[in-house]
């Protein structure tokens, strides 16, 4: 009686059903080989997944106990209860969340709109200084902002005194300082971006007889919308999440951010409630994922699609 072949017969069936046939080399993998190509990277995948899921996952835990102690949280999950976040409503907590979002919305759109103009300038223009304009801007940015505070502060307790509006204790004295510092690498970042969109559709455009203006705001910026998205965020983050500005220049509770209240929560330990800090924590990360949700699909789609949408 004759035997098949199933190892000749198998590729002809894969083809007549429309799939590729397997490679000989993966299905003879043995285990050894499989760990050394592969095995190893699940491990190391797990491990990372672990290394930053448990701190979310223990935060989360902290502000569904009850008691208000991070001692109290060791077994996740123990406890579960919303007393946390019931309590946020009679603190000044939901105050602090509109400081924030109107500070760093207004930073990342100011941001964008001042590094896109200069980016374009330096871009499209050729101009007496552009060269030592481009690199005036990275020697500076080299210098963090930081250093300057004592500075900021000196000259925002000066500028009070004549424009209330823009000193101490103002929002948007807070919002001037960001803005201050929003050309550099923002800068540089678009400048490359503004680079890879063809000079020829400029060209275009101007014997259709449209401005620069025109220019700018309907063709150049539509092209480049991933690299004004990714500086929108990264803007947005970095005011969202600053501190040591926010303390200096908000002296008063009602004009604080949320960096500078939930820090007040926690900085006397004696009186740290450290349940009603996680629950301000998990609710303050919820505008930063949404707005990172919104914008990926420009992050990543706009990548390979901006360039030939026109």
């Amino acid at each position: 009686m004759a035997t098949t072949d199933l190892t000749s017969t198998a590729p002809a069936t894969a083809s007549r059903r429309g799939r590729r046939p397997a490679d000989p080399a993966q299905v003879r993998m043995g285990p050894r080989r499989w760990w050394r190509e592969l095995g190893w990277r699940y491990v190391v995948a797990v491990l990372a997944i672990v290394y930053a899921g448990f701190p979310i996952l223990y935060v989360i835990s902290a502000s569904l106990a009850e008691g208000g102690t991070l001692t109290g949280s060791n077994e996740l999950f123990g406890t579960v209860s919303g007393a946390n976040y019931a309590d946020l409503g009679d603190t000044r907590f939901w105050n602090w969340v509109v400081n924030t979002l109107v500070v760093a919305t207004s930073t990342a759109v100011g941001t964008v709109l001042m590094g896109a103009a200069a980016a374009y300038a330096f871009s499209r223009f050729r101009f007496t200084g552009r060269r030592v304009g481009l690199s005036a801007l990275l020697i500076i940015q080299m210098f963090p902002q930081l250093l300057a505070f004592v500075a900021v502060f000196l000259l925002l307790l000066s500028l009070g005194e004549v424009v209330p509006a823009l000193g101490l204790n103002s929002r948007l004295a807070l919002i001037m300082v960001y803005l201050g510092g929003a050309l550099g690498v923002n800068t540089f970042l678009m400048y490359g971006f503004f680079n890879t969109v063809p000079k020829e559709l400029d060209e275009a455009a101007k014997i259709d007889g449209a401005t620069h203006a025109q220019i700018y705001w309907t063709i150049v910026l539509r092209l480049v919308a991933p690299i004004l998205a990714v500086v929108g965020l990264l803007s947005f983050i970095s005011a969202f999440s600053d501190f040591l500005l926010a303390k200096l220049i908000l002296q008063s509770e009602e004009n604080w951010t949320l960096a500078v209240g939930l820090y007040q929560w926690v900085s006397d330990l004696l009186s740290a409630n450290w349940g009603l800090f996680a629950a301000g924590a998990v609710i303050s990360a919820i505008p930063v994922v949404v707005l990172f949700i919104f914008l990926q699909r420009y992050i990543v789609g706009g990548l390979t699609a901006g360039s030939v949408k026109g």
